[in-house]
């Protein structure tokens, strides 16, 4: 989507129970499928003639959506900038270090053309751009496509993204990979997994009634550049047993003015860890920035960092809902 930054450094434990140890997964039938497989893919029926044997994907979440369902021995490389990070404590080591890092920018024809890519698998801002590179230019080339779900355009809107809640986005994206693939077994085992983990967190949640109100701070100083309601820290927020304030916002990532931060006035302000900008940059900002003086978040300094895997659509994203939730039941406690 944009920068990338370090690999979160809290609930790795949670990360590997969710997701496992990344090592390579045979297909669940044991047998290469020679027939077509169809999905349904940001609302339209997308058809697969063949498994997919050299995929090149654009962004940490993407990557390690394919890295959680063992097929890193059907990628030819994944796309990522250059920042991002040691992967030494992550459940996807082995993964990072088998598949070949083609480009620290952003993917483009020619990297696919030159990897031999049979499938490119990115989404809207995540790769794919219609002043740069949209899934028609590949297909032109003979090279299929998977869109993010989280990043899908809005047929209403024409420009917004978000077509279901994030957290339905993951398990859209896991369940149809795991047909193309043909690790269904392995793809259903994680949805599984993933909506135990989130189901316990609402639960715990749902003890006290107290639901702090949140603001995504993601960067920027003039404006601030956050989360809508299509986008994953929206449903991240409230599973975690709290309210987005930007939740009647209808698009993913995007663009608001200071004033409406003011006026919503945030329990606590979630800080997206990635980019040149370090989470203690943003927050030290945050603090000094005249307008936020008198916002609850600000004057109670109650400023939480996730990583930036954390927040967007990624098998990170039921470890992100189990750590905020125990952060946000800790504010409510103590209000």
């Amino acid at each position: 989507m944009r920068t990338l930054l370090s690999p979160a450094s809290l609930g790795l434990a949670a990360v590997l129970t969710l997701t496992g140890c990344g090592a390579k997964v045979a297909s669940d039938d044991k047998v290469a499928r020679s027939r077509a497989v169809t999905v349904t893919n940001c609302g339209k029926k997308v058809t697969y003639d063949k498994r997919p044997e050299r995929v090149v994907t654009n962004d940490v979440g993407i990557t390690e959506l394919m890295f959680a369902l063992g097929l890193e021995d059907r990628m030819a490389g994944y796309v990522m900038p250059a920042d991002k990070g040691s992967t030494d404590d992550l459940p996807y080591k082995a993964a990072y270090s088998k598949v070949k890092w083609l480009s620290k920018d952003r993917v483009t024809k020619e990297i696919a053309l030159d990897a031999r890519a049979d499938l490119v698998f990115a989404g809207w801002n995540y790769g794919f751009n219609e002043n740069a590179l949209t899934p028609d230019d590949l297909h032109k080339a003979g090279i299929d496509t998977y869109l993010l779900t989280e990043s899908c355009r809005n047929a209403r809107t024409g420009t917004s993204r978000g077509i279901m809640p994030p957290l339905d986005a993951l398990y859209a994206d896991l369940e149809n990979l795991g047909e193309i693939f043909g690790v269904e077994k392995r793809a259903h085992r994680l949805i599984k997994q993933y909506k135990a983990t989130v189901a316990d967190v609402r639960a715990k949640a749902a003890e006290g009634a107290a639901r702090p109100s949140v603001f995504l701070y993601d960067s920027g100083q003039d404006q601030p550049f956050t989360s809508g309601r299509f986008a994953a820290p929206d449903q991240i927020i409230s599973e975690a047993g709290g309210v987005n304030i930007l939740h009647d916002l209808k698009d993913s990532w995007t663009t608001v003015g200071w004033e409406t931060v003011v006026k919503r006035n945030p329990d606590v302000v979630v800080v997206n860890d990635y980019g040149s900008t370090s989470a203690a940059q943003k927050k030290k900002f945050l603090l000094s920035y005249p307008p936020l003086r008198n916002v609850s978040a600000i004057k109670h300094r109650r400023i939480y960092t996730l990583d930036y895997a954390d927040l967007v659509e990624s098998p990170r994203n039921p470890s992100a809902v189990e750590r905020l939730g125990t952060y946000l039941r800790q504010v409510a406690d103590a209000s």
